[in-house]
């Protein structure tokens, strides 16, 4: 009997390993495919952007596409972009480091963005039609460029994996602007002057800016104020606000900066501005504190901005 019970015992013992063997065997494939799904969700992360796209997007994008105002901003952080609008960045101060970057125009061209191959598009157009578009594509994240560059470039080394570079390219601005304060005032720049930027479009149109180009750079640094109505815009968060000549003493503050336009007929209008006898009642016109500065010269991109630290107190001690 004990034989009986110990020859049925011996298959089943060997079933029994067996299957524990076979389910070992199970889970550790398991985990392995667990980590392999781990790891690939590892290389993507998610992101929301301004205008409340949620984007699945690499941890470390190798080949960007960006169009808009402040592409310099990822040279500053010495990201390599693959496509860009050539034509934004004729006449600026960074147009000397494009080598090797491809043009895809404006509005961007789909086809060749589609061969530029990207992991990664970022648009300062906010066209849900072209988004859609570009989504086919490859993620694609609608950017703010009309924030402060102290918001954009810690949200750029966010979506591009370069926090720490974003970081301290940051901080070494911040030193770069009080260097610049320091210099402003020594040029005779008192703390709390009022100033404005102004600017002509073709179709003799007068324009005041405020959350674009130079303005950020007078408003942010802390060493001068925007008018009360320049004020009003900054409150709506507008780039800039068009008006009428007849509002310019209304706007204009104890410094105005004008920015020459490039087309012909918008550097007539400034001329006939100039020329007017509203123009030549403004108290910064009698005080010769009125400044000039190419418009192609007055970006809100990073490279633009280090490079206005310095120009700015040239200008002022001309």
């Amino acid at each position: 009997m004990k034989n009986s019970m110990k020859n049925t015992m011996k298959p089943t013992r060997k079933v029994f390993l067996a299957f524990t063997f076979i389910a070992l065997i199970g889970a550790s494939m398991t985990a392995c495919s667990n980590s392999g799904n781990s790891n690939q969700q590892a290389t993507t992360h998610k992101y929301m952007d301004y205008k409340g796209h949620q984007v699945d997007i690499p941890l470390a994008p190798q080949r960007i596409i960006f169009s808009g105002e402040t592409f310099s901003d990822l040279l500053a952080l010495n990201v390599k972009v693959i496509g860009t609008d050539i034509s934004a960045t004729k006449g600026t101060v960074y147009e000397k480091q494009l080598n090797g970057i491809e043009d895809i125009g404006f509005p961007i061209n789909f086809e060749k963005s589609l061969n530029l191959n990207p992991d990664l598009i970022i648009v300062a157009n906010t066209d849900e039609k072209a988004y859609e578009q570009l989504s086919k594509i490859a993620p694609t994240v609608m950017f703010d460029t009309f924030a402060s560059l102290e918001e954009r470039i810690p949200l750029l080394g966010e979506i591009i994996g370069k926090k720490a570079q974003a970081d301290q390219w940051l901080a070494n601005y911040k030193v770069k602007v009080q260097t610049m304060i320091k210099e402003l005032q020594a040029a005779g720049v008192k703390p709390g002057e009022t100033a404005s930027v102004f600017t002509y479009y073709p179709g003799d149109r007068l324009f005041v800016m405020a959350r674009a180009g130079l303005s950020q750079v007078l408003y942010h640094s802390g060493n001068f104020k925007p008018t009360p109505p320049i004020q009003s815009v900054l409150d709506e968060k507008s780039g800039f606000k068009q008006i009428s000549l007849e509002l310019l003493p209304e706007f204009a503050g104890d410094r105005i900066f004008i920015l020459t336009p490039t087309d012909e007929e918008a550097k007539r209008s400034t001329d006939a501005m100039i020329n007017s006898s509203i123009w030549r009642n403004l108290s910064a016109v009698k005080n010769n504190h009125v400044y000039t500065l190419p418009i192609l010269q007055s970006g809100s991109d990073a490279i633009t901005r280090e490079w206005l630290l310095q120009e700015l107190p040239k200008m002022i001690n001309k």
